[in-house]
């Protein structure tokens, strides 16, 4: 259970969802307890992000098949903004539209990528670990990472160049 906010956080830049990410990690949990004794080795982090990233590989399958189209996501990031204390509205309207900007920066990049820029960036794990989760070489990981990073600097420069010359 260490890790739950672990999973839960690389099921939700998965699925793009908060709704999906919740049934992700359901899911994904109770495979873990069901195929615990099947772990080797103690990085029990690496092995639960595996059995996320493998979940919602299948779910991506079973859409597909069903050629089923989720509905658009309502953002509640407003209402944090109106409900939090500590900085000041026009801070908040900073941090949510600079927020905004990453996660839609992120979501141009093909899967391939994020998942293996949010598990170094934001999970903090390190090469043989994403390389275990991901089940690709370490030279791969490094590599996808250097591009991934590429990428996403290339969307958020692009992204912040429109606002510039959209600026009166």
């Amino acid at each position: 259970m260490p890790h739950l906010d672990a999973a839960y956080r690389f099921a939700r830049w998965l699925t793009r969802s908060p709704d999906d990410a919740d049934d992700l990690v359901q899911d994904a949990i109770l495979r873990a307890f069901r195929g615990f004794d099947s772990l080797r080795g103690s990085n029990v982090k690496a092995w639960l992000l595996t059995i996320i990233r493998n979940c919602y590989s299948t779910s991506l399958q079973q859409r597909q098949r069903g050629a089923l189209v989720p509905l658009p996501e309502d953002d509640d990031s407003q209402h944090e903004a109106l409900i939090a204390e500590g900085p000041g509205p026009e801070s908040m309207t900073i941090q949510a539209d600079e927020r905004r900007s990453l996660d839609q920066a992120m979501q141009l990049l093909p899967d391939e990528y994020r998942e293996i820029l949010i598990l170094r960036e934001i999970e903090d794990m390190d090469y043989r670990e994403i390389a275990q989760v991901t089940d690709v070489p370490i030279g791969t990981v490094m590599s996808r990472l250097a591009r991934a990073r590429a990428a996403l600097k290339k969307h958020w420069m692009a992204q912040h160049q429109d606002h510039v010359h959209a600026a009166p």
